[in-house]
């Protein structure tokens, strides 16, 4: 009798935990994060993350999600394209998740893309702005300007701003978002009037760069343009003063991380890039997502954190919208975003799900990003 009084409070306790398992599982809304949370561009994915949990906090103190509260789920992809790809499998075929928030590099964003869109799980990128990212399919969403605009942005900038006429490209031959965004850069540029003197290559990890600025030195650029990932940009910059190169360096959005600061030092100083958001904006809604994620983390957060942040806020108002929680009802609500007042700006979604909103341009002085302008779509 023993036994079996103790068989049956086994099962009267394992079926509890069903219960108890199931209720939490029905109570919550778990969406899934794939980045780089370590590796070469490990900053990418912390912050972004960072942004997107004070989004899933402070949603969640407001209520939740018709009453239910939201989780996530976070895989490390390493920085690694397959890792990327491994990621989006695990969170829907593993955690069942709802909805996916990443990638911030545009490589991995197309190596993972695929597979949100064969399982039909909308997929937002924070921050990728490869062009082909969003052309994987009908459930892949961004909140982030792409290229093309980015390119015409800073093409415009030194052109007609700067006054420079001559520029250098120093381009990462394995990365997507670099070789894309050199390419839309100097159509551009050179549609206005401008001179490409020199378009030179090197690849991720590389820590040498003194054959290609050398080469770039002999064409007497007006600046040099680097597309490119902090790690790289940061090493670049201070060979290129070693080297006697002391025309202005421009650059995009993958230089924005405060290990940019740590790598380049004083040799990143009068450079500029485009970004996605500038924490000196005075929009209501830009100083109070600083002041939160001040208060939430200790830093001041940087363009990464802020489109974590409007990634997920875009998703929940989705949500919210949306019939269901399922696939197709939250990728029809997502395609509807019009005129959403985030962080990094007023965000519409257009017919390729890209975000149509304004890029801000940031001079890098005393160790520091100060806003420039804002420029509209």
């Amino acid at each position: 009798m023993k036994f079996f009084s103790a068989f049956f409070t086994f099962v009267l306790a394992f079926a509890f935990l069903l219960t108890q398992g199931c209720t939490k599982k029905n109570d919550t809304i778990l969406i899934g994060n794939y980045g780089s949370m370590t590796g070469a561009e490990a900053t990418f994915g912390l912050s972004t993350k960072d942004g997107i949990t004070l989004a899933i906090e402070e949603i969640n103190v407001a209520g939740g999600i018709n009453g239910k509260k939201v989780d996530m789920k976070v895989y490390d992809n390493g920085g690694k394209p397959e890792e990327a790809r491994l990621s989006v499998e695990k969170l829907i075929n593993v955690d069942n998740v709802v909805a996916i928030l990443g990638e911030v590099a545009s490589t991995r964003s197309l190596a993972a893309a695929p597979v949100a869109q064969q399982y039909k799980v909308p997929m937002i990128s924070p921050s990728s702005t490869n062009p082909e990212v969003t052309k994987k399919g009908d459930y892949i969403f961004r909140v982030c300007f792409i290229d093309p605009f980015q390119g015409m942005v800073m093409a415009k900038f030194a052109f007609n701003s700067l006054n420079l006429k001559k520029a250098a490209v120093l381009r990462d031959s394995k990365s997507d978002y670099s070789m894309g965004l050199a390419d839309y850069f100097t159509k551009t540029f050179t549609e206005l009037g401008g001179t490409i003197v020199a378009d030179e290559k090197y690849q991720s990890a590389d820590v040498d760069f003194k054959a290609q600025l050398t080469s770039l030195k002999t064409k007497a650029p007006d600046f040099i343009f680097i597309p490119g990932y902090y790690t790289e940009v940061g090493l670049i910059a201070r060979q290129a003063r070693d080297l006697g190169l002391t025309v202005p360096l421009l650059g995009g959005d993958g230089w924005d991380s405060p290990k940019l600061f740590e790598i380049g030092g004083d040799a990143l100083t009068n450079s500029y890039i485009s970004n996605h958001f500038a924490a000196e904006d005075p929009r209501p809604e830009v100083q109070k997502f600083v002041t939160s994620f001040k208060a939430r983390f200790g830093v001041e957060p940087d363009g990464l954190a802020s489109a974590g942040y409007d990634a997920a806020n875009i998703l929940f108002e989705a949500m919210k919208k949306a019939k269901s929680l399922e696939g197709s009802e939250l990728r029809t609500a997502l395609a509807q975003t019009k005129d959403f007042k985030g962080a990094t700006g007023v965000i519409s979604l257009d017919e390729n799900r890209d975000a149509v909103k304004s890029a801000v341009i940031l001079k890098i002085e005393s160790g520091k990003f100060k806003y420039v302008e804002t420029v509209n779509p």
